[in-house]
């Protein structure tokens, strides 16, 4: 709790006019914020698929401070509650990768359109996507959320072969947005039934996104597992300057997780992944947990929020998530009853 406190000191104010705190006991840690109503979804879903989806095509790598500093260890787990799973759905049709995979779009403070990774999860109206809170929320300055923040799943190369999704409403731990806590660099974004733009000029709807995709499932308060999944659009260079990825296809690893101690950014229980992926696009890669290749399906275990170079030959070779606990299950809970309804 120091720490956090002396945190506080930086962030500024001004907070409450952009973000919503939920009041009741229970839930005194989630923040929910507005992304887009029904009155101007349209737009922003214009703004991504019309000329073709020109602007999704040049949106470029979210680069905020993606590399983390520290050390794997031999650590255990110790689940600070009782484990939770949530069932996984499958998609309407079958696929070679998970469809749920896909890309977040948004417009950034500095006015240009990025992306970061992101993956639907299943949730009680099938409207769920997890992502880094980085890719959420603009925390450069006082936070404040990102512009125009849509999914498409199954993006590869400019394609949107299940439709766009515009993100309704946000909801993640106050203690990132509050004390910036890594612990806590995770989002739940609800997002409107999905829209595609045919050539007539007016947008179709497609249906809600996990009756489409499919939608992870999730696991909390596990103990490390012995590899894991990695799903998601790395782009950027490794610390050599090579760039073994161009995050226009879905990439996957498979790696070993334990603990990690962190120096910077500072974080109580990080988790790592045996995973060569680099940082810039690669934020809120999916940690999958029991992947089934038949299926496609697992549970989400894990989410990207930084990448390290552990052992110093110049490639990462580690990516690191928050433990997924109680508080990240609390913040599931809240944004899983958020109903959003069609556009159009």
């Amino acid at each position: 709790m120091i720490r956090r406190r002396l945190l506080a000191l930086g962030v500024g104010v001004g907070l409450l006019g952009a973000i919503a705190v939920a009041t009741p006991a229970q839930a005194a840690d989630v923040v929910s914020a507005p992304l887009a109503t029904m009155a101007n979804a349209p737009q922003v879903a214009t703004f991504w698929l019309a000329d073709g989806g020109a602007n999704l095509k040049s949106a470029t790598p979210y680069a905020p401070t993606t590399e983390a500093h520290g050390e794997r260890t031999s650590d255990p787990v110790v689940p600070p509650g009782k484990p939770a799973l949530v069932v996984p759905v499958p998609p309407a049709a079958e696929g070679q990768l998970p469809q749920t995979s896909g890309k977040v779009f948004f417009v950034g403070a500095d006015g240009q359109p990025h992306w970061c990774s992101g993956t639907a999860v299943q949730s009680q109206y099938r409207n769920l996507v997890a992502t880094d809170a980085h890719c959420v929320y603009d925390m450069e300055g006082a936070p404040a959320t990102v512009d125009k923040l849509a999914f498409v799943p199954g993006y590869t190369e400019g394609a949107t072969p299940s439709g766009l999704y515009v993100a309704k409403q946000a909801f993640t731990h106050y203690d990132f947005t509050q004390y910036r806590d890594h612990d806590r660099d995770f989002a739940f974004v609800n997002v409107f039934s999905g829209v595609v733009l045919p050539a007539s000029g007016a947008l179709t709807t497609t249906g809600r996104l996990v009756d489409i995709v499919g939608g992870q499932g999730l696991a909390v308060n596990q103990t490390t597992t012995p590899t894991v999944d990695v799903f998601g659009y790395p782009a950027g260079a490794n610390p050599d300057g090579t760039r073994p990825y161009t995050g226009e296809t879905l990439e996957r690893s498979t790696g070993q997780t334990f603990v990690m101690r962190l120096s910077d950014p500072p974080a109580d229980q990080p988790v790592g992944v045996d995973s060569p992926f680099t940082g810039e696009g690669s934020l809120g890669s999916s940690w999958l947990q029991s992947y089934s290749d038949d299926q496609h399906l697992g549970y989400l275990n894990g989410i990207t929020t930084g990448v390290s170079d552990t052992d110093g030959d110049g490639r990462y070779d580690t990516g690191v998530s928050p433990y997924f606990d109680t508080g990240l299950y609390m913040i599931f809970r809240a944004a899983a009853a958020y109903w959003t309804g069609r556009i159009t």
